[in-house]
Formats: C-alpha cells, sequence, structure tokens
C-alpha cells in the first residue's frame, strides 16, 4: 500500500507539472488558432490567469510571445517563474488573486504604439475558472480580464459545464512519465450539490520514482455551471462578446453549439470594440 500524503496538490509543482504539461501540444495549437481566426488585431501579448506551473506560458514564450501571468500559489509562482529564467524569459508571473488582479502593464503605464499596458489574449484553458466560489467573485474575475485585455483582444476560458440532460463523467485519470519519474492522476466526484452549485471531487497523483512511491490526496471544491447559468454570467460582463465555442476536441473549423447535454467547452471571449448600451 502506497504511503499517502494529504495535501494540496498545487503544493507539489513538479508532478502538477508533469501531468498536466505533458498534452500541451493541442491547447497550444489551438489557443493559436483563436487568435489567428477571432482576434481583432496581432496577438504578440499574452496573459494567463491561473497560471500555475506556466506549462502553457513557457511554450508561448519559446515561440516568441511576450508573457505573464498570475496565480494564488505561491510554489506554483516560484516553480513557474524559475522555469522562465532559466531558459532565459522575464520571471513574469506573480501571486494575486485572480479576481482583483492587474497586470503589471497596467499599473506601470507602458506604452509601446499600442493600448497602454494592455494584452492581447489571454487564457484559462483547465477548469481554474471553477476555483471560484461565488457568482460575485466569477464577475469579478470576468471584469479583471475584460480590463486586462485591448479592444478586440481575447479570453479563452475552457471549463466543465454540469450537462442537465445526461449524466455527468464521474471519473477520469491521466497519467504521464518524464525520465525516472512517472505520475498516476485520478479525479472522481465526491458529492455533486446542484442547489448549492458544489461539486467536491477527490484527486490522488500516485508518483513514482526509483527509490520512493508514494501517493498525494486532496479533496477539491467546484462551483457548477450548467449551460444556461454560464450564458447568463457571460452575457451580464458588457465588455466581452462570444464569438465561438468550441469542445476539449480543440478543433477550430468545428464550433459547437451547447446545450443541455454539452459537458467539455471552450469558450473564446472578444473584447467588444465598443460596449454595449444600457
Amino acid at each position: 500500500m502506497l504511503e499517502t500524503i494529504q495535501g494540496d496538490l498545487y503544493d507539489f509543482p513538479k508532478y502538477y507539472d508533469l501531468v498536466y504539461g505533458s498534452d500541451w501540444k493541442a491547447e497550444f495549437d489551438f489557443l493559436e488558432d483563436c487568435f489567428e481566426r477571432h482576434a481583432d488585431g496581432i496577438v504578440e501579448r499574452l496573459f494567463e490567469p491561473a497560471c500555475g506551473t506556466g506549462r502553457l506560458l513557457i511554450k508561448f514564450a519559446e515561440a516568441g510571445y511576450d508573457v505573464a501571468g498570475v496565480d494564488l500559489n505561491p510554489k506554483a509562482i516560484d516553480y513557474c517563474n524559475k522555469r522562465l529564467d532559466r531558459a532565459g524569459y522575464p520571471p513574469s508571473t506573480f501571486v494575486d488573486d485572480m479576481c482583483a488582479f492587474q497586470t503589471d502593464g497596467q499599473t506601470d503605464g507602458q506604452t509601446d504604439g499600442r493600448t497602454d499596458g494592455l494584452v492581447d489574449a489571454a487564457f484559462n484553458t483547465i477548469n481554474s475558472f471553477r476555483h471560484l466560489g461565488s457568482q460575485k467573485q466569477a464577475r469579478d474575475h470576468l471584469q479583471c480580464v475584460a480590463d486586462a485585455l485591448r479592444p478586440g483582444g481575447l479570453y479563452v476560458l475552457g471549463l466543465h459545464l454540469t450537462p442537465t440532460a445526461v449524466e455527468p463523467i464521474q471519473e477520469e485519470s491521466w497519467s504521464a512519465r518524464r525520465g525516472n519519474l512517472s505520475v498516476l492522476s485520478r479525479m472522481w466526484v465526491i458529492d455533486l450539490d446542484l442547489k448549492k452549485r458544489c461539486e467536491t471531487v477527490g484527486v490522488t497523483f500516485d508518483v513514482y520514482t526509483p527509490s520512493r512511491q508514494f501517493r498525494i490526496e486532496d479533496k477539491i471544491a467546484f462551483r457548477t455551471y450548467t449551460f444556461r447559468q454560464m450564458g447568463a454570467l457571460l452575457a451580464g460582463i458588457d465588455d466581452f462578446e462570444v464569438t465561438a465555442v468550441y469542445d476539449f476536441g480543440y478543433d477550430i473549423d468545428n464550433p459547437i453549439e451547447i446545450d443541455a447535454q454539452t459537458e467539455d467547452v471552450v469558450y473564446v471571449l472578444r473584447k467588444v470594440l465598443k460596449k454595449r448600451a444600457k
């Protein structure tokens, strides 16, 4: 039986990055396709709220983009900044609340011929949005991102909706290996309370090294969203318009229509050039 450690998975960035960073290419290619197809103007400056270990930020930096990000977990930010620094890029991520942040460009008034200090696109693709536990936090987050974007810029937001016409997925697992290190991750639903809009999931990382094998175990609370609840939330943010919706197949040529069966969804939100009249 594996030794078990009860802890916050985000406090173990090396293992978290291995599990969730191994399939970066599909997301990277899809995001670049979104920038080209849906943004109004060239995308050069990127921002990732809830950036974690920077599994995508480092790839975009290597591709020539200016990158920055924010996360609440200091260990994840330290891991991300060290990774960027080792590769010769500025350590441009910082610890802050994704409901109440400002980018460096917003606070120092950078001007380089584009809108003062604002970014061209932001992304949050793997359910981190659902860590926000209230409607106010969700709205504040969306407004923070909108405030950081130039007009015509994009926010690509991916999450799991709660389907109401079919049974939701109850369990998922992933595995990844890097050299002599391998990690098997499992996530399962412990409780789903649609009235309180809370889904509690259990998550484990089974870690295998040549000298040690152990399990990290955690519980995570996610806010639930049906397709109607998410639609109503987005409709209340005047700065954004939904330009397209996709699933986790990340096929830019095949946008989807959302209904009561939809579970995996990626919203492509564009900051409006002019706010809607009240």
